[in-house]
């Protein structure tokens, strides 16, 4: 394997202008974005209390919806496994 002098990386006043600008513009696209879910956020929240009381989903429930996984229920009970003794 090769050996060679590690390569020195000088920051120069024109890549810290160009990083803060840049970093300014990713903030300012970022507020945008939380005012406009913010106002949107405010309609769906009436939305969702009004579909809360009519149908409320967990959020394993939730998940299993995104994924497509659909759990089979178990077959039988206590009983099932203790045939007719009740606890």
């Amino acid at each position: 394997m090769l050996r060679r002098k590690p390569t020195r990386l000088e920051l120069k006043l024109d890549d810290i202008e160009e990083f803060e600008s840049v970093r300014k513009e990713l903030e300012s696209r970022r507020k945008q974005r939380d005012e406009v879910e913010a106002a949107a956020g405010g309609e769906e929240a009436a939305a969702a209390i009004g579909a809360l009381g009519t149908e409320h989903k967990s959020r394993e429930q939730l998940i299993n919806d995104r994924i497509g996984y659909k759990p089979q229920p178990k077959a039988g009970g206590r009983t099932a496994h203790f045939g007719t003794f009740e606890f």
